[in-house]
């Protein structure tokens, strides 16, 4: 999954870059930058949006294990034959749910703020096809969003592998099927 995101950022990063050379004429593909922006900004949302949930998803799961692990309630749904001593799994499920926690911490403010700039760049841009705002209004708008878009892709690619890591390592513990999160 981890990598299928990977991809789906990437196409965003690279949709983004390509709007803004067709923007300052750098690249000419027959196509207005206008007709680039509208399908590559509900692309990012798209993508952003999976990426955001992902994260989410396994913060939600870590915390769900250390919760029976630390009640030691319903602890059939983690193992076959309950051990004796849980201390060992209690541990290790501590340093996910830290793991879980710093990852969203790391990506999705900055996947906020890439969907805020990103809608207002975007509004401000037909706001200045229409006349109501300036040129450079528009611009530094999008080269804020362009900022944060690349911090932001930076960021969850790194993490995006730190949380797939993090994922093998949770269903290898408890011996969780690849398809069952």
């Amino acid at each position: 999954m981890a990598y299928l995101l990977r991809g789906l950022v990437l196409i965003m990063f690279l949709s983004v870059n390509l709007t803004i050379a067709v923007a300052h004429d750098w690249v000419n593909i027959g196509l207005s930058h206008i007709q680039i922006a509208i399908p590559t900004f509900l692309y990012t949302i798209f993508a952003q949006a999976f990426a955001m949930f992902y994260f989410i998803g396994i913060g939600r799961l870590v915390d769900n294990i250390h919760l029976i692990i630390s009640t030691s309630t319903n602890l059939n749904e983690l193992f076959d034959e309950v051990p004796e001593d849980l201390s060992p799994y209690l541990k290790k499920v501590e340093k996910f749910v830290y793991d879980a926690k710093l990852a969203k911490r790391q990506t999705i403010p900055w996947t906020i703020l890439m969907l805020i700039l990103g809608m207002i760049a975007f509004l401000l841009g037909g706001a200045h096809d229409t006349g109501m705002v300036e040129i450079t209004t528009h611009s530094g708008v999008v080269y804020g969003f362009a900022a944060a878009m690349t911090i932001g892709f930076f960021r969850q690619w790194y993490y995006l592998g730190k949380a797939h890591l993090l994922l093998r390592k949770v269903k290898t513990l408890f011996s969780i099927p690849d398809g069952q999160m």
